[in-house]
C-alpha cells in the first residue's frame, strides 16, 4: 500500500500548500493537464498525492481512503459530526485563515450581541409570522452556536451562492458566512456581532483515524509527519 494525501485541486490553496510543503522538503507537482487530477510527490518513497476539493477532503478522511488531507477547519468540522473519532489535526498550516462569523445589517443599531438578536428574533416573528432567517452553507456549526447562545426562534436557509447578498436580495434578515478581511460584509451593510465568532479556521493538515495502515506504511505516515512539523 502507500500513504495517500489529499490537498486541494485548484487555486491560491493548492499553491500555497505546495509551497509550504516544499519548505519542509517534500515536492508537490501537478501531472498532466489543469483537468487532470493527477500529481506527483518527491522527496520521500510511500506517498501518493490525491487531488480533490477542499470540501471533498473531510468526507474521503473520515471514509478511511485518504490518510492525511489538508483543508480548512470549518470544512471539517462542519461535515463531519464526530470528527473528533474520524480524523485529528496534524498542524496548522498558517495561510488561509478566515472565520466564521454571524453578521446582521448594519442599519440594526441596538443589535450587538446574540442576546439582542434573540430578542429581535421573538419580535419579528411576532409582527411577520414566520422566523428570522439567517442564510449559511455552515447548517450545524451555526446551530449548534446559537444553541449554546440560547437564539431559538430563527429558520437557517440554505445558501450556496453570494451569502452576503440574500440579505439585500431580501431572501435573509442576517448570515452567517466564513469572512477573512470583513470587506465584502462592509460592502454589504453587514456587521458581525461583538459575540458573533463562531469558528477561527485556517488550512490545516489532518490525519484519519480510521484509513488501514500496514506496518511499512505506518513507518512512512509518521516519517513524513515528523518532518512536517
Amino acid at each position: 500500500m502507500t500513504i495517500k494525501l489529499g490537498v486541494p485541486s485548484k487555486g491560491r490553496l493548492m499553491d500555497k500548500t505546495f509551497d509550504w510543503f516544499a519548505r519542509r522538503g517534500v515536492t508537490l507537482t501537478r501531472t498532466g493537464s489543469d483537468r487532470e487530477y493527477a500529481g506527483a510527490v518527491a522527496g520521500i518513497d510511500g506517498v501518493a498525492l490525491v487531488l480533490l476539493s477542499a470540501g471533498e477532503i473531510p468526507r474521503e478522511l473520515a471514509a478511511g481512503r485518504i490518510h492525511l488531507g489538508v483543508t480548512g477547519t470549518d470544512l471539517v468540522q462542519d461535515k463531519l459530526p464526530l470528527w473528533e473519532q474520524q480524523v485529528e489535526p496534524v498542524v496548522e498550516m498558517g495561510f488561509g485563515h478566515a472565520d466564521l462569523v454571524l453578521a446582521v445589517p448594519t442599519a440594526w443599531v441596538d443589535v450587538d450581541l446574540t442576546d439582542d438578536l434573540d430578542a429581535v428574533a421573538a419580535m419579528f416573528r411576532a409582527r411577520h409570522g414566520f422566523r428570522l432567517r439567517i442564510a449559511t452553507k455552515y447548517h450545524r456549526l451555526v446551530r449548534e452556536f446559537l444553541r449554546d447562545a440560547g437564539v431559538a426562534d430563527y429558520a437557517l436557509v440554505d445558501s450556496q451562492g453570494a451569502t452576503e447578498g440574500t440579505v439585500a436580495n431580501e431572501t435573509a434578515e442576517a448570515i452567517a458566512d466564513i469572512t477573512s478581511s470583513g470587506e465584502t460584509l462592509s460592502a454589504n451593510h453587514l456587521k458581525v456581532l461583538s459575540d458573533g465568532l463562531i469558528l477561527a479556521s485556517q488550512a490545516t493538515l489532518w490525519r484519519s483515524r480510521v484509513a488501514p495502515l500496514a506496518d511499512a506504511d505506518r513507518s512512512t505516515l509518521f516519517d513524513l509527519i515528523e518532518r512536517l512539523h
